[in-house]
């Protein structure tokens, strides 16, 4: 998924503010599912919905305003009812590694109760694991 930096994403030094990177994150997760004919809103509707239970960002270098950026998201790991993604953030032009996420999502329930991913989901995730191998 691509980004463009607008002013307003960036702090008072002129480089992307950090939580933004998070949005960014959230935004790429959502359409790596769509573009594999997924919809979260619909998953969640028909009771999968999968926060965020764990997160590590490690951050490189500083967008800046006009940069345009690409995230990737790559699953990892796929447990019963937790998956892992890595997720990098590297800006077009130059090709620099400017953030680095490892996420852990969880599959739960409306009443918050963990349940399996669906099978689709995992085999989704299982066979985009086994592609970057």
């Amino acid at each position: 998924m691509d980004v463009r930096i607008y002013y307003e994403d960036t702090d008072a030094a002129g480089v992307v503010y950090h939580a933004n990177y998070i949005k960014y994150l959230e935004r790429a997760r959502t359409e790596f599912f769509r573009e594999h004919g997924f919809l979260v809103a619909k998953l969640a509707e028909d009771g999968f919905i999968f926060p965020v239970v764990k997160m590590e960002v490690n951050f490189k270098s500083p967008a800046h305003h006009d940069d345009l950026l690409s995230v990737e998201t790559l699953p990892m790991r796929t447990g019963g009812s937790s998956f892992t993604l890595l997720q990098r953030i590297v800006r077009h032009g130059d090709g620099r590694l400017l953030v680095e996420g490892i996420v852990t999502l969880a599959c739960i329930s409306h009443e918050h109760k963990a349940r399996r991913i669906p099978q689709a989901i995992r085999q989704l995730l299982t066979t985009e694991t086994a592609a970057m191998t």
